[in-house]
């Protein structure tokens, strides 16, 4: 027994479980086990409630005071039920837990279902709480205005015409000011009636508003379906017939279900609701404003609660203003009615004699006894005490434009109730983007402003792109000129409102390994449009002069220049566009910072991609022409950044459309201004400007690839007259200059210009020097005094002018045709006092005599100059004349250039000797003095440093590519010149003549018919690249097939790579080499035996043929015929924007050709070094032209 008690005991050994099967269990446990997880911020902050005693309701013994019935009520052991007369409380008789409801409703039934987040609290929830859930977890922004909806909870109809009203004026008002809409919640009464005009607006697909709706948990139908943590909740809004219960409306965004442990009861919100609104009333509205954030209080229809409700909010503390809604019914139009007979003071006489009335009134609308008819009437007149808190809107009768709507009516509210200065209310009105309420209820007839209040208000505008507000402020007396400080051009760049933008895309290639949080400096926006400009375009900001006034302006303000709107700058308008202001003076209407702001503005507008802000400050200030072109030019290159840093495609084509805008509209402005009068408009484009880094509007033009400005006949008129400089030839002009430069008699019988007709077109400073020196003799000997003194004021102005990226650092540029010795005046700073008068168009020219008078006197003079039109060139200025025009250089030029050509070839094709023969001397001393030349254009180009002289240079293609063939030359002349390398220097002399042959095309642009064909020429060579990429890859991979079957036992040489290519390549031009295609073996004992595989080789290359004879050659050709029509369809705008290239190039080019041109140079130099001994003013960079 014993023993078989001890067996029984003892238990059968379990086998050990295999590894695998352990990983297999262990996954399952996992799977079916949940582990753990920390609780959420929501369960953690939020809390439920759970009724725990059982009091009885007096009306019904089976139910607790909370609403549950006695069967489904809690019951915690240690707390006894209560008898019937005992008072439930929330605080006493309920408990808090963690809420277990939170997630999202996804409301179904309609097209598309709509979404909503909600959460299950307490009624005793922080409002602090609750803002931080909208913000940190529902990522809400903060309000800027707070719309409280009042009214009825039973389901009521309003006025078609008023339900039209309320939905739109509430709607307009919502998504116009940022606002947040509180209502109910439920789908009952008045928060239908939002809910209807929330899908008006879900209709629109214009963005959703913050709709949030408070409801009691208790009454919400099927509330179990919404339990569980973080949750999607399908849901319908389909309320049961008999329940008693209601349902959420669709239509909100965002549900706070207030928990008080009752069940089936209303009004455990109403607290919870209140605190949260005194909360938000209470945040200030920063950075918009200083203001709190407001509250207004809407009332459609109501019962009873409604009134006492409105009671609460006009007595609180500070007040809430209330528009009630007249004709919407019940408790709001008791409040219309008696709103409208009251009087401003304590007694209430007109109400007192309709006492009665108004008594039965109550009772009838709200089915009360006399007792409390009469408590809601002292309500009433309660609420008229405060009759400034309550604005009634009503639908009237008035003509279109006049009657104010809702969301007009709610905003006035807000300003007649709360007392608010005018700065605030402007800074308000920003704030929710309502320029109409500025305009009317803000800048109003003897609004008096404290100083630097607009200028703040100027600033949120520009920050925010308020673009309507910056177009009021400049109406009410905003000057940019006194608002626009460093700092705060600064700040602006810094900001981050306002539309996304590339550039801090741009700015890491000009200032690599940015840290984040870095804070942009107006020299770093320097370089980042230095970039965007290209060609020797300067920025204000990068330039010497600049850097001092930054940092002493900077260093001075350094605690205030980071603060939006709060620092004033000490500015005078001096010599330069900027001024630095010595010691702390008062700020005055005379000092200046900025002499021209809305250049400034219009950068920062384009830069940070702000369109119709860019637009709005292209339509004020001045040299309105220059400021489009510079738009175009930084969008098109912002364009290119973008694809070349794989942006969205949108972003690319976005940039491109704005600057086609700006380039539609430069171009309509010069038509314009050309029709207007042709001579000013010419000016216009060829006047220098000072505040785009000396350019004109021609070289900007041409930075900004805007041909149909180019192409336009005010600039070809322009470029005509600088191209025939001082002659003046209509047919035959080419033969008779090729004449001219054969027979120097000749140019006696030429036509040239009058003097007067010379000093009207734009000229170097150089040329001006010139002519001052050929004419003042003759000046003095044949004029008379006064003539002589109105010539030499003439000479003595100049306007700045610079014609092009390669063009020489000319300080002044002669257009004297329109001034008066009286009136002109020439500033330090270049500027010139016009006799123009307002017609000017806008240019870098400025009018500052303020006397109209003396204009008008000087257009008196306009006979007087008719009569000088034809005073004939002496014959010394007529051959200064003929050899500088720029069509005598191009002739002389391309004369030599064959003479050279004819010369060269001739020394490659004859034998060639150890002592060179005159033939090839003239070629090397050609192409030596060539190289000079092209050293000169280098370091006389516009920028200071040398890296971006060579990238101006080689901004021609030709440039490079002469400097190129010019340094293969020499390698050559090297070799020539040593016994046993001669043969290999008279190969690369060979292999050279092919591109000064190839070069002609350049001289050939000028022709208005081959100048197209040329561009093409450069585009297809430039797309055939890709084509080869791709034939290379066809013609390797039949090549290496070939070679390697037919040629199994290749030995490893070079020449493998010739018999891979060559045969394929020339196949590509018809050549099949029909002996090699098949060639027969193996049948003849005379024949080399086959090859393994040698029946491939015809199939691969039928192949081959197939697809590069046929399918890559026909694309090549349809690639080409593509860029045919492209071209030829814009060929005349092509051929004239090549022309001012050409006219550029050879305005400053010296008089002689290479190799002559060594004289040229020469002296030059000597002319430098006299003027630099000398000190001359001006001549602070080394001008080459004679």
């Amino acid at each position: 027994m014993l023993k078989q008690k001890r067996l029984a005991k003892q238990k059968p050994k379990a086998k050990p479980i295999p590894w695998g099967l352990k990983k297999i269990c262990w996954g399952l446990i996992n799977i079916t086990v949940p582990r753990h997880q920390p609780r959420s911020w929501i369960e953690t902050n939020f809390q439920k409630r759970e009724c725990i005693k059982f009091i009885p309701c007096p009306k019904d013994d089976t139910r607790c005071c909370c609403g549950q019935a006695q069967i489904t009520h809690q019951t915690i052991q240690g707390i006894e039920s209560g008898s019937p007369g005992d008072l439930w409380l929330p605080t006493k008789h309920t408990r808090p837990q963690p809420t277990d409801a939170y997630g999202t409703i996804e409301f179904q039934g309609g097209a598309h279902p709509t979404k909503a987040q909600y959460v299950r609290l307490s009624f005793d929830t922080r409002p602090e709480l609750l803002v931080q859930l909208f913000t940190k977890e529902w990522n809400l922004e903060l309000p800027k205005l707070l719309i409280t909806v009042q009214g009825g909870k039973a389901n009521f109809d309003l006025q078609a015409k008023l339900k039209k009203e309320i939905r739109k004026g509430l709607l307009k008002a919502a998504k116009t000011t940022g606002a947040w809409i509180f209502t109910g919640g439920t789908n009952t009464g008045v928060t239908k009636q939002v809910g209807d005009a929330l899908l008006l607006e879900g209709q629109q697909r214009t963005g959703r508003v913050v709709s949030i709706g408070i409801a009691p948990w208790g009454i919400v139908e099927r509330n179990h379906e919404l339990l569980g943590h973080n949750r999607e909740v399908p849901c319908h809004s389909i309320s049961s017939p008999r329940s008693k219960l209601a349902v959420l409306n669709n239509r909100h965004a965002y549900f706070l279900l207030v928990d008080n442990g009752t069940q089936a009861k209303y009004g455990a919100e109403l607290i919870l609701r209140r605190k949260l609104e005194k909360f938000i009333s209470n945040l200030k509205l920063h950075p918009f404003t200083h203001s709190s954030t407001p509250v207004v209080c809407l009332v459609i229809e109501g019962g009873t609660n409604t009134i006492r409700a409105v009671l609460e909010y006009v007595t609180d503390s500070p007040p809430v203003p209330v528009v009630v809604c007249d004709g919407s019914g019940r408790a709001a139009d008791l409040l219309a009615f008696v709103h409208k007979y009251a009087s401003d003071g304590e007694e209430q006489p007109v109400l007192e004699s309709m006492r009665d009335y108004l008594i039965g009134t109550i009772q009838k609308t709200f089915e009360v006894g006399l007792d409390q008819a009469e408590k809601l009437y002292q309500e009433l007149l309660q609420c008229t005490r405060n009759k400034n808190l309550i604005t009634v809107f009503r639908i009237q009768e008035k003509p279109e434009g006049e009657a104010q709507e809702l969301d007009q009516t709610i905003l006035t509210a807000l300003f007649k109730s709360q007392h608010l200065s005018p700065p605030e209310q402007l800074s308000l009105a920003l704030t929710w983007n309502r320029v109409d309420i500025a305009r009317s209820e803000i800048f109003v007839y003897g609004q008096e402003w404290p100083h630097g209040a607009l200028d703040e208000a100027m600033m949120q505008a520009l920050e925010h792109d308020r673009i309507d507000f910056v177009k009021l402020l400049l109406e009410n007396g905003v000057s940019m000129k006194k608002f626009l400080t460093i700092p705060r051009l600064e700040e602006l760049y810094n900001t981050k409102h306002g539309p996304a933008n590339t550039l801090g895309y741009i700015l890491r290639d000009v200032r690599p390994h940015i840290p984040k949080g870095y804070i942009y400096t107006l020299h770093d926006i320097g370089l980042v449009i230095n970039k965007l400009m290209g060609g020797a375009y300067r920025s204000y900001y990068t330039r010497r002069k600049f850097r001092p006034i930054y940092a002493k302006v900077m260093n001075s303000y350094a605690n205030a220049c980071r603060k939006s709107s709060t620092y004033q700058y000490q500015r005078y308008a001096g010599a330069n566009s900027l001024s630095l202001v010595t010691g702390l003076l008062p700020f005055t209407s005379e000092m200046a910072l900025f002499e021209f702001p809305f250049n400034e503005l219009l950068i920062w507008a384009v830069l940070t991609k702000r369109q119709q802000m860019a637009l709005l400050m292209w339509t004020h200030g001045e040299e309105a022409l220059a400021k489009s072109l510079v738009s175009c030019k930084l969008y098109k290159a912002m364009a290119h950044e973008a694809a070349e840093d794989d942006l969205d495609t949108e972003i690319y084509e976005e940039l491109r459309s704005y600057a086609k805008e700006f380039e539609s509209k430069g171009n309509k402005l010069l038509d314009f201004s050309y029709r207007q009068d042709a001579e000013k408009a010419q000016r216009l484009l060829t006047c220098e400007l000072h505040s785009w880094s000396n350019q004109s509007c021609l070289s900007l033009a041409v930075a900004a690839n805007h041909r149909a400005l180019l192409a336009h006949p005010c600039s070809q008129v322009i470029l005509a007259d600088l191209w025939m400089g001082g002659l003046r030839t209509r047919k035959n002009t080419n033969f008779k200059v090729i004449l001219g430069l054969v027979m120097p008699l000749y140019i006696r019988q030429l036509d040239f210009k009058s003097k007067e007709e010379l000093q009207q077109m734009p000229q170097t400073e150089e040329e001006h020097l010139e002519n001052q020196n050929l004419d003042n003799d003759d000046s003095d000997r044949s004029q008379p005094d006064a003539e002589s003194a109105l010539l030499k004021a003439k000479r003595s102005i100049s306007l700045r002018y610079r014609m092009g990226a390669n063009t020489y650092n000319r300080e002044k540029a002669l257009l004297a045709d329109t001034y008066s010795v009286r009136d002109t005046k020439v500033h330090e700073n270049g500027k010139v006092n016009l006799t123009a008068g307002a017609e000017e168009p806008p240019s870098n020219v400025s009018l500052t005599d303020s006397d109209p008078a003396q204009f008008r006197e000087f257009f008196n003079l306009s006979e007087y100059n008719e009569i000088k039109q034809h005073q004939p060139l002496r014959l010394k200025k007529k051959f200064h004349e003929f050899y500088t025009a720029p069509i005598t250089k191009f002739w002389a030029d391309s004369i030599a250039y064959m003479f050279f050509l004819i010369m060269f070839s001739f020394t490659v094709l004859v034998k060639m000797g150890p002592v060179p023969r005159w033939q090839e001397w003239y070629s090397i001393a050609y192409i030596t003095t060539l190289g000079f030349e092209k050293v000169r254009e280098i370091i006389s180009s516009e920028p200071v440093a040398i890296t971006h002289k060579f990238s101006v240079w080689a901004w021609n293609m030709w440039n490079p590519c002469d400097g190129a063939a010019i340094i293969l030359f020499l390698i050559g002349l090297a070799f020539r010149f040593r016994p046993n390398t001669m043969d290999i220097g008279r190969v690369i002399y060979c292999v050279d003549s092919i591109y000064w042959y190839l070069r002609i095309l350049n001289i050939l642009g000028v022709n208005k018919y081959l100048g197209p064909l040329v561009t093409m020429m450069g585009k297809m060579v430039k797309n055939m690249i890709y084509f080869v990429v791709l034939l290379a890859v066809v013609l390797m991979s039949f090549g290496v097939s070939r070679q390697a079957i037919l040629y199994p036992n290749s030995e490893p040489t070079w020449r493998l790579i010739r018999e891979v290519t060559y045969q394929p390549y020339f196949m590509l031009y018809g050549e099949v080499f029909a002996d090699d295609i098949d060639p027969p073996c193996g049948e003849d004992p005379r024949q080399p035996a086959c090859v393994t595989g040698h029946w491939v080789t015809p199939i691969t290359m039928s192949m081959y043929l197939l697809i590069a004879n046929i399918l890559l050659i026909n694309l090549l050709i349809a690639v080409f015929n593509n860029i045919f029509n492209e071209v030829n369809s814009v060929s005349h705008q092509v051929w004239m924007f090549q022309r001012f290239t050409v006219v550029m190039e050879y305005q400053q080019k010296p008089v002689l050709p290479p190799p002559f041109i060594a004289f040229c140079h020469f002296y030059s130099l000597l002319k430098y070094c006299v003027r630099k001994a000398k000190g001359e003013p001006g001549m602070s960079k080394f001008s080459f032209v004679p």
